[in-house]
């Protein structure tokens, strides 16, 4: 039989069959390198609680679009809050930064409105809202309650003050002209300043309604009040009626001011009547002195240039006075009482902005040296009420501004009642200083003197004396009557005396006429005849 002989081929083939780990091993890679490059960092987001929080299901979201996954739910270490641990996605590092926000989102029912219906059925979640930091965070405090205006609404977000708590809280409406255009966002107290703080935002495009002169005031239920014309009524919407909520504007009187940046803080009034009172957000506080009472000067007093109200007075610095007294060693000397001023640019036609305390800073600083000098005027004679006032006296002594404390001083002159005051209390001090004890003793002596005279015996006979002269002088006017002896030779001798005085007169026109009259005859003097005129 013949033999068969196997034959070997060189050349080997790969079976088939290695195809299905081959197959596994680079879907497993894939697996491997798409869940790298799709897995996100772990996070930690600390809550006060874990109600709606359940490991492995409660998702995160992102406009409604999933961030990540809550992989764990523990107790934090002072045991009185919980640390969610999750897995985010990759896409959602950017995001992770140090502002981000994260609440849970359940079904809530508020005053005006309610939220969160859909997580009846599909559970609740948690929303993340990015902020805008550049710095990177892993670690996140969750909100006790979800932001009112979403993360990336257009608008602008304002910081608001009040010394007082109004009915104004987190939710309640903004309005402009009756108009909603925002939102109160948060309410909350700060114990270091004593104010309650809250955070609005003004919905796009009415936040260019805002400007540096509006004004915040609060519109909250029903406004009352009675004057000669009857009751007068003021509400809001009907959201503010029920609910509560503010307005803006710009107060009558005041022009519009310039634009306003994220966060800007604004003061929340009562009601426009408190801003009617002091509409101006900017002003400058000066110190005047005075060295004479202060009585009828009160706070909110008018201070004003010639006339025209630029500010108010703010409180007598008595205790601060005395204190500075005390420490420069002057206690007991009589010092100058300062009182406390605010004026304010928008008073006196400028805009209401810190640009224009620049200007009235300036020009009171010039003014100074041109004579510009603060005075206490009385205001009302009945009630004895004072203020301040500031106008230029040329006469005045040369002067430039102080400090009192952190506050810049404004030199004062003495006026009115205070300056006439003042004079009249200086002659009093003249008078005062006057010899009147010696001026008296001497005109004691001058009436003793007199008194010693008037004793003496040949002074008490001139009465005497001077009625016997008095009658003989009545006796002698007496001669000289017309029907006496005297006043008739007197008579006789005048005419004696006028006939002498015409003969003398004729002689002497004789003798002018005819000198030789003197020796020779003269010939008597001829009628003259009158001429005849020609025919």
């Amino acid at each position: 039989m013949p033999t068969e002989h196997a034959q070997v081929s060189k050349s080997r083939k790969i079976s088939g069959i290695w195809f299905i780990p081959l197959l596994a091993l680079v879907l497993g890679a894939y697996m491997v390198l798409h869940n790298w490059m799709t897995q996100g960092p772990d996070i930690e987001i600390a809550f006060k609680t874990a109600d709606g929080l359940e490991e492995g299901k409660t998702k995160i979201k992102y406009r409604n679009v999933d961030m990540g996954v809550v992989n764990e739910v523990r107790l934090n270490e002072h045991l009185d809050g919980v640390i969610a641990k999750v897995k985010m996605n990759r896409q959602a590092v950017p995001l992770l930064i140090k502002d981000t926000g994260f609440w849970v989102v359940t079904a809530r029912v508020g005053l005006g409105n309610i939220t969160g219906l859909n997580t009846l059925l599909s559970g609740a979640y948690i929303e993340l809202a990015p902020g805008s930091s550049k710095t990177e965070e892993r670690k996140f405090v969750g909100l006790d309650q979800p932001p009112l205006t979403p993360a990336d609404a257009p608008g602008l977000r304002l910081k608001l003050t009040s010394n007082h708590a109004s009915s104004v809280t987190a939710g309640d409406t903004v309005l402009y002209k009756g108009y909603k255009v925002g939102r109160v966002e948060t309410m909350t107290f700060n114990p270091d300043d004593k104010l309650v703080h809250y955070q609005i935002f003004i919905d796009a495009p009415y936040h260019e309604l805002v400007n540096s002169s509006v004004r915040f005031w609060d519109v909250s239920g029903i406004s009352m009040s009675t004057g000669a014309t009857g009751f007068k009524v003021q509400t809001g919407s009907i959201d503010t009626i029920l609910f509560g909520g503010l307005t803006f504007g710009v107060p009558t009187g005041i022009k519009d001011g310039g634009k306003v940046t994220k966060n800007s803080t604004f003061e929340l009034y009562k009601s426009y009547k408190d801003i009617l009172e002091n509409p101006f957000r900017y002003g400058a506080y000066y110190v005047v002195s005075f060295n004479h009472s202060v009585k009828g000067l009160s706070p909110g007093a008018p201070v004003e240039y010639r006339g025209i109200r630029v500010g108010n007075v703010v409180r007598v610095l008595f205790k601060e006075g005395q204190s500075e007294q005390i420490e420069a060693g002057q206690e007991g000397e009589g010092a100058p009482i300062p009182v406390l001023v605010y004026v304010e640019p928008g008073r006196m036609e400028l805009s209401d902005t810190e640009a224009s305390l620049v200007v009235v800073e300036e020009t009171i600083r010039l003014g100074v040296g041109n004579g510009l000098r603060g005075s206490m005027e009385r205001g009302n004679l009945l009630t004895g009420a004072q203020y301040i006032n500031l106008d230029y006296y040329p006469a005045a002594e040369k002067a430039t501004l102080g400090t009192f404390m952190q506050y810049t001083t404004i030199p004062t002159i003495e006026t009115g009642l205070a300056q006439m005051e003042e004079k009249v209390t200086s002659i009093l001090n003249t008078i005062d200083a006057l010899p009147l004890a010696d001026t008296v003793a001497s005109l004691n002596q001058n009436l003793e003197s007199l008194e010693s005279i008037l004793d003496n015996q040949s002074t008490q006979q001139l009465p005497t004396h001077l009625d016997q002269t008095i009658q003989e002088l009545r006796d002698a006017i007496s001669s000289l009557a017309p029907n006496s002896d005297a006043s008739q030779t007197l008579n006789s001798s005048l005419l004696s005396l006028n006939r002498t005085l015409a003969n003398l007169e004729s002689l002497t026109g004789t003798l002018s006429r005819q000198p030789s009259a003197v020796i020779f005859p003269s010939s008597p003097e001829v009628d003259p005849i009158p001429e005849v005129s020609e025919q």
